[in-house]
């Protein structure tokens, strides 16, 4: 990854108060124990990893300045590029806001927890 992604990342995730652009989930960036709450190296925590995500994808003329780049959890993040024709960051926010309400998005662990915030 290159230093400007990774920048890019991180100021995302400091701006973002260290929550998924799309799902309102807490992420971690160096270590799962950053969590709240965790206790142990889970393998479900990979999920909430924290990853630079392009609004504009570069294959679509996006870039790697700041203002394409949000922090999104690694599941959001992946989900919506295996799709075939990912949808657009607006669309795809408000479908993973109705998915989290009737907490079909995340695993219930997650929910139990408390690591899903208000927005999502």
């Amino acid at each position: 990854m290159s230093t400007r992604i990774q920048s890019g990342r991180r100021k995302a995730f400091e701006h973002q108060d260290g929550r998924c652009f799309y799902c309102d989930v807490a992420m971690w960036m160096t270590t799962p124990f950053e969590l709240p709450g965790c206790k142990s190296e889970r393998s479900g925590y990979a999920r909430l990893k924290c990853t630079a995500e392009h609004l504009v994808p570069l294959c679509e003329g996006g870039s790697d300045q700041p203002e394409n780049i949000v922090a999104a959890c690694a599941h959001c993040n992946h989900t919506r590029h295996k799709r075939k024709r990912p949808p657009a960051p607006v669309e795809y926010r408000k479908e993973i806001a109705r998915r989290v309400k009737r907490g079909a998005w995340h695993q219930p662990w997650v929910h139990e927890r408390g690591l899903v915030g208000s927005g999502g």
